[in-house]
């Protein structure tokens, strides 16, 4: 059975869509085709339906993330049930998180930066208000703590 994943920020236009289209090309390139799912959601329904924010998707392609597809989403109570680990872009959605949770959920409730200890932060900072710079920064941490996941993923300790 394939590991199930989702990536939640507050309106999944900007960092929960970059970790996905991160995570789904560095499982691909890791072997993990078929192994692991990905999906991404926000606790918010500002964008519902929406694609990624513009500087969101020009800052990934241009290290060849694609994010074709992708539609903004609010985290729903069925989303406790069909993934397996569901990561928090920073603190504040992680508290979101756990007070939506379902009692009877197995899914397993994270921060992404916990697979980048050595980042130096547990938050992913939103770049939405942000310049170029944010972005990229933005990037630079997601990439850390997705490489971090996928060998967590690779060791089965997730």
């Amino acid at each position: 059975m394939p590991t199930s994943v989702l990536f939640v920020c507050t309106g999944n236009i900007c960092r929960s869509p970059t970790a996905e289209a991160v995570m789904r090309t560095r499982v691909a390139a890791a072997g993990l085709d078929g192994a692991v799912a990905v999906d991404s959601a926000g606790t918010h329904g500002y964008h519902v339906g929406e694609p990624p924010d513009a500087r969101s998707v020009a800052a990934g392609q241009l290290r060849g993330y694609d994010f074709t597809g992708q539609r903004a989403r609010r985290l729903s109570a069925r989303d406790f049930e069909t993934f397996d680990l569901i990561l928090a872009l920073d603190r504040s959605h992680m508290a979101a998180m756990e007070r939506a949770r379902p009692a009877k959920s197995a899914a397993k409730l994270s921060l992404l930066m916990d697979f980048a200890p050595d980042a130096g932060t547990r938050d992913v900072p939103d770049p939405y208000y942000g310049g170029r710079h944010g972005f990229e920064h933005t990037l630079d941490l997601i990439e850390a703590a997705v490489d971090g996941l996928i060998d967590a993923i690779r060791s089965g300790s997730v």
